[in-house]
């Protein structure tokens, strides 16, 4: 796939794209503290029939690191950016994970005219319990990373050995005195705090886009929210990948593939 920068507003936008031009679009948006490469194997499985693209959210990856501006709207502008450069202006097919998951479905609800399927891979409409900060959980976690690494086995080694621990040690980056990730622990915090603080079952109810949920087996997104959104979408379809955790399409990539065709692709 093509690595390819995307210049807007305050961000430079970095974008893996792959697949004939002229065939139907798919946009793929990695979660929380994720990037594209994670979605590579994803993507190739998919571009011999469709224009994959899958750009690096701000603050992620090769994307703009610090950007000023971590709101919602501005990771759904980001997202509607990339369709109107990279898709052809849409309507394009998209799925996203956790944050990007949350992303794709404001992107849905408020650019109707650029998705055409919406997928959501463990993600929900947002919001926290009240005696939960997980935004701030979230950012102590990354902060106590003891970066650099000295190798990626020992970044595999501290983060479980587990697929998600594979993926994200396989995308650090070379310093001078080790590995570090691509990103900062307070953008993270930063990033995900408003998601948490709005529930957006407003946004949920008006979409349009047929539209399909996908849990893991051993996934995070509580079952009270996933009942309330299948009441009040009662068409939405909804799947569940087993022996998967939150990062299901690395734990079970077969079955990810599987469900993303049933799903349209």
């Amino acid at each position: 796939m093509q690595r390819i920068e995307l210049h807007r507003a305050d961000v430079v936008l970095s974008c893996l794209v792959g697949g004939p031009a002229s065939a139907p679009p798919v946009l793929l948006l990695h979660g929380l503290a994720g990037a594209a490469l994670e979605l590579t194997p994803t993507a190739l499985a998919l571009t011999d029939r469709f224009r994959v693209v899958v750009p690096d959210a701000r603050g992620h990856g090769h994307s703009t690191r610090r950007p000023v501006d971590l709101s919602r709207r501005a990771f759904v502008a980001d997202a509607a950016f990339v369709v109107s450069e990279l898709c052809g202006g849409g309507p394009a097919f998209v799925a996203g994970q956790s944050m990007g998951g949350h992303t794709a479905m404001l992107l849905a609800a408020w650019h109707p005219e650029l998705v055409s399927r919406l997928v959501m891979l463990e993600a929900g409409v947002g919001g926290m319990a009240p005696d939960d900060d997980y935004p701030a959980r979230l950012g102590r976690w990354f902060a106590g990373w003891p970066v650099p690494f000295a190798s990626r086995a020992a970044a595999e080694e501290f983060l479980g050995g587990t697929a998600t621990a594979r993926a994200w040690a396989s995308d650090l980056e070379p310093a001078s005195d080790g590995l570090r990730p691509r990103f900062d622990a307070d953008v993270m915090e930063a990033s995900i705090r408003p998601v948490a603080s709005q529930a957006r079952w407003d946004e949920w109810a008006s979409i349009a886009a047929p539209t399909v949920l996908i849990r893991g087996s051993r996934g995070t997104c509580p079952a009270e929210e996933d009942a309330r959104m299948r009441a009040l979408r009662p068409s939405v379809g909804y799947e569940v990948i087993a022996d998967a955790g939150h990062d299901a399409h690395l734990d079970q990539p077969a079955a990810w593939l599987e469900l993303l065709h049933t799903a349209g692709l």
